[in-house]
């Protein structure tokens, strides 16, 4: 199974990402004033003024819909608030912002939807942002949300039927032995590396990085959800349909979701230990202070957005519906996972600086 290239559900019908990331949206605006703050904080707009060159900046992980013209604007009023407290109007430079989403995304929706009355140039860049993406030294800003939960692939050992650590019988890591919990750490430690080593190549010194990373709380009792249950219905439902005969075992067998809840104190510790940035804020929010889970329909629609293509391109396209109808009815059975005071979402929010290089 390939997972190298895989992006949310695209255009701008019921199921797709562009109609179902509310809770992504929600994500990004409930923090806007508390990362404008630390924008205001660590951006001097005279280092910029009356440069011919624009201010560079990044969304990584754009997909489509508006979120990302969400976040991009909120990042574009904090650079213009600092020059204009500094009586720098007239020396605003240009501004170009770079979307970028893997290959497969639906860049066509994304550019149409472009607002109109957008003060920046755009462009659009497709590729992984686990590796290098534009020339050293030409960003400025930085942002990603609801992204770095993706792995880069699937761990390559618990596909292996030769592993300690193949996955037989689950598309994740909820109820497997510690060696595919292991495997998944490894993968997300590994993969939130790269993206930072890539980062601290195309920041310039000083430059600015924002992300909203979505992440497990690191206390879960008995009586909550782990948030990586959400994968384990969709295997439970599977699996239902390998014994009907609809879905080859085969098929289920190789196939895992590359996405991780990874504790929050985890991606602390891998950003902490990162030497090319320094962290200058950070705050944690749990999903009950972000968003309530309207009903079993929105949660599932949520869901089916991120991983209908990636269920088609290991299944073929005729399961989906039966897939998401039978996982609805699961999600209905175990309620605890529509209540946002038990499943254990947490959202991390970091503001990270370039460091200078002596």
């Amino acid at each position: 199974m390939n997972n190298e290239s895989f992006a949310m559900k695209g255009g701008e019908g019921p199921f797709s990402y562009a109609q179902n990331s509310t809770f992504q949206r929600d994500a990004i605006e409930v923090c806007t004033k508390s990362i404008q703050e630390a924008i205001a904080k660590n951006f001097d707009p005279k280092a910029h003024a009356e440069h011919e060159s624009p201010i560079c900046i990044a969304d990584l992980g754009c997909s489509t819909g508006a979120n990302t013209f969400i976040a991009m604007q909120s990042i574009i009023d904090a650079i213009e608030l600092q020059f204009q407290s500094q009586g720098l109007v007239s020396q605003i430079p240009e501004l170009l912002v770079f979307f970028n989403d893997q290959v497969t995304n639906d860049f066509n929706t994304l550019f149409k939807n472009l607002p109109s009355n957008r003060k920046y140039f755009a462009a659009g860049v497709p590729g992984s942002f686990h590796g290098r993406l534009f020339p050293r030294k030409t960003l400025h800003f930085v942002h990603s949300s609801s992204s770095l939960c993706w792995l880069s692939t699937v761990p390559k050992e618990i596909t292996d039927r030769k592993s300690s650590a193949w996955n037989n019988g689950r598309i994740h890591l909820t109820n497997a032995p510690k060696e595919v919990a292991d495997a998944y750490a490894t993968q997300y430690r590994t993969d939130l590396e790269a993206f930072l080593h890539a980062r601290a190549q195309e920041l310039v010194d000083n430059g600015l990085m924002v992300l909203q990373i979505p992440a497990a709380s690191d206390v879960i009792l008995d009586s909550d959800v782990d948030p990586n249950k959400i994968f384990e219905l969709v295997g439970s439902c599977l699996m239902d349909m390998t014994k009907e005969g609809l879905v080859s075992e085969e098929k289920v067998d190789s196939f895992n979701v590359p996405f991780l809840y990874s504790p929050v104190k985890n991606v602390k510790a891998i950003l902490e230990k990162n030497d090319c940035f320094s962290i200058e804020w950070m705050e944690t929010k749990d999903i009950k202070d972000i968003f309530v889970i309207p009903s079993a329909q929105i949660f599932v629609s949520t869901y089916r957005a991120a991983l209908e293509e990636l269920i088609e391109k290991h299944f073929g396209g005729g399961i989906v519906d039966e897939l998401f109808d039978r996982y609805n009815e699961k999600v209905k059975e175990f309620a605890d996972i529509l209540n946002s005071e038990k499943l254990k979402i947490a959202i991390l929010y970091v503001l990270l600086k370039r460091k200078s290089k002596a």
